[in-house]
């Protein structure tokens, strides 16, 4: 199945969540995952939420509205009522729908199998913006934590969705908001994952096993990037961020104990492959390379060029102090500066430009690209444009020019299709080490069910105690009892529900370490649920929706 067709049978509720595409076309099936419809009323939320605003980028389309017209008056208006709607809906849910639903991890993404580079670029989220992406998307009625994770392949959002339909339907309407992308366009991309299939994906990805390019090691200190901004947001949440760190396990063990990482290539050294190709193989090592941007992909591009035998590289950077570096670190390779106003200049000169910049807007357009000289006939005629950013650095247009050629990311996988077979069988090796790691978070994940029993064990206790206590008070008289006696009463009836809790809640508490401890925490949690009648209590997930619905309403 298709993860343009799985994303509309999980909207239509007649199939599974999407399968993503591994790197050597392994595939997995997510679990099945009910309908969400039609967009229920709490989900107008959505609506207010793109009054106010997403997450904006320079030189991108924006969704408009015509609320937006009306003044901030209308808008107010039009959130307040919103938010009336999806109380409203919550107070008359049927039955029980939210007591018996636990959290949903879930991630919600495009990637490089997936999705061109087209529609990547205008939902990626710059990684400065990541924090007010994470707050945006944990604003939402059933998103209770959120992190982003935006590379130059994949834009994935990972959430844990207080109700798996709405949760999800209210992260789809924030992605067609921040990008200006009509949501029936994104549903042909877009894969949906869920709990087991969603914890699996992001240790494939820590894992490299995701990637364009299968052990790419660039993937795992991005993941570790987004712990630290989502930690610095305030949108982790316990369930996430034990998510990444445990994904970031996982993508260390996988290159400990496999060779995965043994003879593979970034995306920078399949760019620099890439482009070797497509020169004559007479004079490829001596066709002059240009590199625009000096931050992590630009320095591994250089790398890559000076393995390969390149002796010199000139190098285009908003200032000097990164290249000074380079300079400093690679001593094999000749790197000469150039400021960023030069670039032009420096094309004219070059036969192959690599790009590499976290520009939003394109440094080529197909006007400048037509008024530079031609290349020499010894380098093949044409000059090469290989541009490994997202958003892309060199215009589209510029194909249409006759003596140039681009590259982007998604052609890198002519490169990466080589050696499948290998691929495949260290992706088998490393999912041994995944499926441990992902049994480890799925048994603490597990143990976390019992705390809300622990709570309203305790909260139906107390409400006996102190019931009780005040009756025994109002038969003695509050002038008959001293402070000090008082006290000591309160005392006596506290310390007699402590005892008699203290073996139940020591018998819900785990830490998911022992399979069997946890069977045997989950069954006891279960009897206690029964004999007190706990379930009847407001669940945990709708005292938190109701929180942030009436929250909104102020």
């Amino acid at each position: 199945m298709a993860a343009a067709s799985g994303f509309s049978a999980a909207v239509s509720g007649t199939g599974a969540a999407a399968e993503p595409f591994l790197c050597g076309g392994l595939r997995r099936v997510s679990a099945s995952c009910p309908a969400f419809a039609a967009p229920s009323p709490s989900l107008s939320g959505v609506s207010a939420l793109r009054r106010r605003g997403g997450v904006s980028r320079v030189g991108f389309p924006r969704c408009d509205t015509g609320s937006e017209q009306g003044g901030d008056t209308a808008v107010a208006a039009s959130s307040r009522a919103s938010s009336v709607s999806a109380l409203e809906q919550l107070k008359t849910s049927a039955g029980d729908r939210y007591t018996k639903e636990r959290s949903s991890i879930a991630v919600v993404g495009l990637s490089v199998h997936t999705t061109p580079v087209e529609m990547r670029e205008k939902l990626a989220v710059p990684e400065a913006n990541w924090p007010r992406a994470i707050a945006e998307l944990c604003e939402l009625y059933h998103i209770e934590e959120a992190a982003v994770l935006s590379t130059c392949n994949r834009m994935e959002i990972y959430v844990v969705a207080l109700s798996w339909h709405r949760g999800i339907t209210e992260v789809i309407g924030w992605m067609s908001k921040t990008s200006g992308i009509p949501a029936s366009e994104l549903q042909k991309h877009v894969f949906l994952l869920r709990d087991g299939d969603a914890i699996r994906h992001v240790f494939e990805v820590s894992s490299g096993l995701d990637s364009l390019v299968l052990g790419e090691g660039q993937i795992l200190a991005q993941v570790k990037q987004v712990v630290r901004v989502g930690q610095g947001s305030g949108g982790l949440g316990k369930n996430i961020d034990r998510l990444f760190k445990d994904a970031i396990t996982a993508g260390k063990r996988v290159r400990t104990e496999t060779n995965i990482s043994s003879g593979a290539v970034s995306v920078s050294s399949a760019a620099v492959e890439l482009a070797l190709m497509k020169l004559p193989s007479s004079h490829a090592l001596s066709a002059k390379m240009l590199l625009i941007g000096a931050g992590k992909m630009g320095k591994l591009v250089i790398k890559h060029l000076a393995a390969k035998g390149c002796t010199k590289v000139v190098v285009v950077n908003r200032s000097e102090e990164r290249v000074a570096a380079m300079r400093e670190e690679m001593k094999d390779i000749e790197i000469i500066y150039m400021p960023l106003s030069e670039m032009l200049s420096c094309a004219a000169e070059a036969d192959v430009i690599f790009t590499s910049t976290s520009s939003e807007t394109p440094l080529f357009v197909k006007e400048q690209v037509e008024a530079l000289p031609p290349v020499s006939e010894a380098v093949g005629g044409l000059r090469l444009f290989v541009d490994i950013s997202v958003p892309r650095n060199v215009s589209s247009c510029v194909s249409e020019v006759k003596t140039a050629r681009i590259y982007n990311v998604d052609d890198l996988k002519e490169v990466v299709e080589a050696n499948k077979e290998d691929r495949l069988r260290k992706a088998m090796e490393a999912q041994a080490i995944i499926t441990e790691e992902l049994k480890r978070f799925e048994a603490w994940r597990d143990s976390l069910e019992t705390v809300p029993t622990i709570k309203k064990l305790r909260s139906y206790a107390d409400r006996i105690r102190v019931s009780e206590l005040e009756k025994c008070l109002q038969k003695i008289g509050d002038d008959a009892m001293p402070k000090k006696v008082r006290r000591a009463v309160e005392d006596l009836s506290t310390g007699i529900v402590n005892k008699l809790l203290h073996g139940p809640l020591q018998h819900l508490r785990c830490d998911g370490s022992d399979s069997r401890n946890l069977d045997e925490t989950l069954e006891n949690m279960h009897a206690l649920n029964r004999m007190f009648s706990l379930d009847t209590e407001k669940s945990v997930l709708e005292q938190k929706i109701k929180a942030k619905v009436e929250k909104a309403q102020r």
